[in-house]
């Protein structure tokens, strides 16, 4: 897909944005990042440059927890096959 610019708005203010995937996806990762923003914003009484940068940790370690649980689950599937190929099963 070719890219397309696309303005979103965050925190109230508007983002220009280019990107190749699609636009549906653009305005739910902008919609994603806004609403954990203000969830942020809600709980801690801290400028907006610090409550952006404890949004940014709060979702990197999302990220890394679900990478996580992704490499676990694709070692899980990857055994089940290999066992499931050897003619082996789980009790």
């Amino acid at each position: 897909m070719e890219k397309q610019k696309m303005t979103v708005n965050v925190a109230g203010r508007p983002y220009t944005l280019v990107s190749s995937d699609p636009p549906e996806h653009v305005r739910r990762v902008a919609a994603y990042v806004d609403r954990r923003l203000s969830e942020t914003a809600a709980v801690t009484n801290l400028p907006s440059a610090q409550t952006a940068v404890l949004t940014c940790f709060n979702l990197a370690d999302e990220l890394m927890k679900a990478q996580d649980e992704n490499l676990v689950l694709r070692r899980q599937l990857a055994c089940a096959q290999l066992q499931e190929e050897s003619g082996e099963t789980r009790a």
